[in-house]
């Protein structure tokens, strides 16, 4: 690997672990010809996931738009960032696991509420309502009803 410091190709590996809950490796190089010693991580290349929204376009999947969209919904509730980020990454791995290139907006959607109706019914109810954009307050007296049977049942 090439040496920041001389940009010569001769390098070698002082020490190597594992990084990032096991989905990276860390490793301390050392340049054979200067003595300089960097760090470099190793990850598995994942496939470009394409989103297609509503109107036909497609982007790449951006987790942070997820976690923005849950940050918000989550908002002055008990949720703190590590439970947003495991929700997130969840999601993410459920979208990765169906092996697809192209995944609509609309899916990760309703996996984003599966996921917060188990984590928190107000989150739910505002990433819902914003989500499914209620046309008026019987299509959100629904989303509140399905929530409180949800809790009838359990």
């Amino acid at each position: 690997m090439e040496c920041p410091n001389c940009h010569k190709n001769a390098s070698r590996v002082i020490d190597s672990r594992p990084s990032d809950e096991n989905r990276a490796i860390r490793r301390r190089r050392e340049c054979e010809n200067c003595g300089f010693r960097f760090t470099t991580f190793e990850r598995v290349e994942r496939s470009p996931l394409l989103v297609v929204k509503n109107d036909g376009t497609r982007e790449a999947f951006n987790r942070d738009k997820i976690l923005h969209g849950v940050m918000m919904a989550a908002q002055k509730r008990p949720i703190s960032s590590e439970q947003l980020d495991a929700l997130v990454d969840h999601v993410e791995n459920e979208i990765r696991k169906q092996g697809l290139n192209e995944i609509s907006s609309k899916d990760i959607g309703n996996l984003v509420m599966k996921e917060l109706a188990n984590l928190d019914d107000v989150a739910y109810i505002r990433f819902a309502s914003i989500y499914r954009q209620f046309k008026d307050v019987s299509g959100f007296m629904e989303a509140m009803e399905d929530m409180m049977a949800k809790h009838d049942k359990e």
